[in-house]
């Protein structure tokens, strides 16, 4: 059985919604190097793009002397997305259920909701300063091209 390929890429990129646009496209190309569908892959580049401009609108406030750091990488089991801002961090827990009623309507507020139902695992961890928020999607053996 061959071993499935694996890669990391990183960037570093300003506080603008230019940003948000090439972090998206780049994990598009990524999910599909690996081999993930036309669904996985949309599904990949949206979770993303909720990060990239969670981390360029609240955690940078548009701060052209702020940088959104991003990482990508595959390893033999899994795509991780890493998007780290310089902001002062926020509570995940206080993050308000976009499905409750008084929210329903509300034209903001699913990104991180819509970052769980499409990755399999979303984590945070307070930086100093900013917050890193990791997205890992599970890669299976026809995904990985064994």
């Amino acid at each position: 059985m061959l071993n499935p390929p694996t890669a990391r890429t990183s960037l570093t990129l300003a506080s603008t919604l230019a940003t948000v646009d090439r972090v998206e496209q780049e994990a598009e190309m990524f999910a599909k190097q690996f081999g993930f569908d036309d669904d996985e892959i949309s599904n990949i580049a949206m979770a993303v793009r909720e990060a990239t401009v969670n981390a360029v609108v609240h955690g940078n406030g548009y701060s052209g002397n702020r940088e959104v750091a991003i990482l990508f990488e595959a390893t033999t089991t899994d795509l991780i997305f890493r998007v780290a801002d310089q902001g002062s961090g926020f509570n995940p827990a206080a993050i308000p259920d976009p499905l409750s009623p008084e929210n329903i309507l509300r034209g903001s507020g699913r990104g991180v909701f819509l970052m769980r139902a499409f990755m399999d695992r979303v984590d945070f961890r307070q930086l100093s300063p900013g917050t890193e928020l990791t997205l890992t999607k599970h890669r299976t053996a026809n995904k990985a091209g064994v």
